[in-house]
């Protein structure tokens, strides 16, 4: 099959190195439009448009999903993974069989931007990933396949997202084989929630709820846009934590035996294991606490 890719983040690198040494063509690679980046906000391409770029593959970077007309017709299906942007529905019909998505849940479970974070910040202890067809819904469309992984207690959404990227190839090879056999997809069944993307404002930490809400929050949240708190006046992220015990004030930290521990709501406590202080790069707890002189009744916050 002549397959485009719309895709813009790292994790659909495994898909797209599949399928350049699979029997089908990478045809076309679409992406987003190169954005400013870094400190020096200069302009830098997505790691999808440098895949492209290395592999000579034919790519678009289109400001409008209007600029595809004319350069999906000869293509069997285009398949995207996180691209980015909705596209509409005579867009959608360009393609033979139209387009896929590869998405990072168990439809019709967590539907929208931030599946992995959202099934992580809820307690999940399984996920998946489905591939369908794309309609004019968001995530409604019939699946063609899915597969489900546990959730190691440890991941946060990098560990995760790593360990389903893996998995991808062989869920979109399932997809392909149905597409080439006839087999139709079928309707999404189950129970519906929704993965809204997560904002930086929602990202700050409330030291009043339970260590265990805010440990989940730290997971699902790294490494964008990362669990953060006030310290010193400055923003301050913590990157990995654990529940602990503890009888603090909620936000107020101290060292028990080298452990940074910071009393929680529900009379609970959490042990900082990494964090990244404004400005610095990310480093352990304790390095942390060692080089902040920590004062009796120290408060995040």
């Amino acid at each position: 099959m002549r397959i485009g890719v719309a895709a813009t983040p790292s994790v659909a690198l495994p898909v797209l190195d599949w399928l350049r040494s699979s029997s089908h063509e990478v045809a076309l690679v679409i992406t987003q439009p190169d954005r400013p980046s870094g400190r020096g906000r200069e302009l830098s391409a997505s790691p999808v448009a440098k895949w492209a770029i290395a592999n000579a593959v034919q790519l678009l970077r289109p400001e409008s999903p209007h600029e595809l007309v004319g350069s999906l017709e000869e293509l069997d299906c285009v398949l995207t993974i996180g691209y980015g942007t909705l596209l509409p529905e005579e867009i959608l019909k360009l393609p033979r069989h139209g387009f896929l998505n590869l998405h990072f849940s168990l439809l019709p479970a967590y539907r929208g931007a931030a599946p992995v974070q959202r099934a992580i910040e809820n307690g999940e202890t399984t996920t998946g990933l489905t591939v369908f067809a794309l309609d004019k819904g968001m995530d409604t469309g019939p699946i063609y396949t899915s597969a489900e992984i546990t959730i190691d207690p440890t991941w946060r959404t990098q560990e995760l997202m790593a360990a389903l990227a893996q998995m991808s190839p062989a869920v979109v090879d399932a997809a392909l084989t149905a597409i080439a056999s006839g087999v139709q997809p079928r309707k999404q069944i189950g129970t519906t929630s929704s993965a809204p993307k997560i904002s930086k404002r929602e990202a700050e930490i409330d030291w009043s709820q339970s260590a265990q809400v805010i440990v989940g929050k730290v997971r699902a949240f790294y490494p964008a846009p990362g669990a953060w708190s006030r310290w010193d006046g400055s923003g301050f992220k913590v990157t990995r934590a654990e529940v602990s015990q503890g009888d603090l004030a909620i936000g107020e930290i101290t060292i028990v035996g080298g452990d940074v521990i910071v009393g929680c709501g529900s009379k609970s406590a959490l042990s900082l294991l990494s964090v990244l202080p404004a400005g610095k790069t990310e480093m352990s707890a304790g390095d942390w606490a060692r080089g902040a002189r920590l004062s009796p009744g120290a408060h995040f916050g």
